[in-house]
């Protein structure tokens, strides 16, 4: 069994408005930030899945995405999967 590490960036959809983002960029503008514009505000989650394959652990997290950590209505999500080498492999 391989682990792997998970990177799930999750972001509000298009449609819905940031507000805490909007917020930050009229904060940045007020202190003279003017050029820094479309602020959008996420989450960011990291963990570690055990699977047989690449594949079978990126469908795991997906599936966790879906039922858990994202909201599936109001947020987008992308994951990024790396491969976590086993201590002391190559000694």
């Amino acid at each position: 069994m391989q682990t792997f590490r998970a990177s799930i960036t999750i972001m509000l959809r298009k449609a819905i408005l940031d507000v805490q983002g909007k917020t930050v960029e009229h904060s940045l503008h007020s202190i003279g930030f003017e050029n820094l514009t479309d602020v959008h505000i996420g989450k960011h989650v990291m963990l570690h899945v055990q699977a047989d394959s690449r594949d079978a652990a990126l469908a795991q997290v997906n599936d966790a995405c879906k039922k858990l950590i994202a909201n599936p209505v109001m947020e987008d999500y992308e994951i990024e999967l790396t491969e976590v080498e086993a201590a002391g492999a190559g000694a």
